[in-house]
């Protein structure tokens, strides 16, 4: 009986994503955003979470953005995710002396993953940071699953390696785009021009 362990798995795939439980969803949204000009699509946010959560009971979804005060799309884009089912962690953007703007959030990632980890079930994690790796691991001791989406191209092999599940938004672009020109303004945002390491 022991001979086929390795041919006969002892779940399917199907079974494991029925199993999830409770799902947390954190998404580094710098890294969605340069994500989604590589793959040459607007996100709709909508779908994103409905995907994301796939049928499993969802704790809450965060979004984690570095923001310009001054701009009144983005603005409004963050007013728009908060009525429609996400949380927004904001921190304000850093001017850099070359000019760029800057904003680190890998540390509210990170803590947010561990202080709500007895919360829920199976952490979602938007980012190919590899700086995510050692909370991945940590939150995967606590005995949560971590799921890992995020492009192929922009993923650290660091973070694969200590996800329970890798998805590659490559693979789920039709899912999570957006379809029309028409409808919500901001359920598409695409004008953050920002980095965020």
């Amino acid at each position: 009986m022991l001979d086929n362990f390795g041919s006969d798995p002892i779940f399917t795939s199907e079974q494991i994503l029925e199993n999830r439980g409770r799902v947390g969803i954190f998404i580094d949204g710098s890294n969605l955003f340069y994500a989604a000009l590589q793959l040459g699509i607007e996100i709709d946010y909508s779908k994103l979470l409905y995907r994301l959560t796939g049928g499993s009971r969802l704790l809450r979804s965060f979004f984690y953005t570095g923001v310009d005060r001054t701009n009144e799309k983005q603005q409004g884009f963050l007013l728009w995710m908060r009525r429609n089912g996400y949380r927004v962690i904001a921190k304000d953007l850093v001017q850099l002396p070359d000019g760029s703007k800057k904003a680190n959030l890998d540390v509210e990632i990170a803590v947010d993953m561990m202080a709500l980890v007895s919360a829920y079930d199976t952490a979602v994690l938007v980012s190919g940071d590899g700086d995510l790796a050692y909370a991945v691991d940590a939150v995967s001791y606590r005995g949560a699953r971590v799921e890992v989406v995020s492009l192929r191209s922009m993923t650290s092999d660091s973070l694969i390696n200590v996800a329970d599940r890798y998805i590659d938004l490559d693979q789920i672009k039709e899912d999570i785009q957006k379809n029309t020109k028409h409808g919500d303004p901001y359920r598409s945002f695409s004008g953050f021009g920002i980095l965020d390491d």
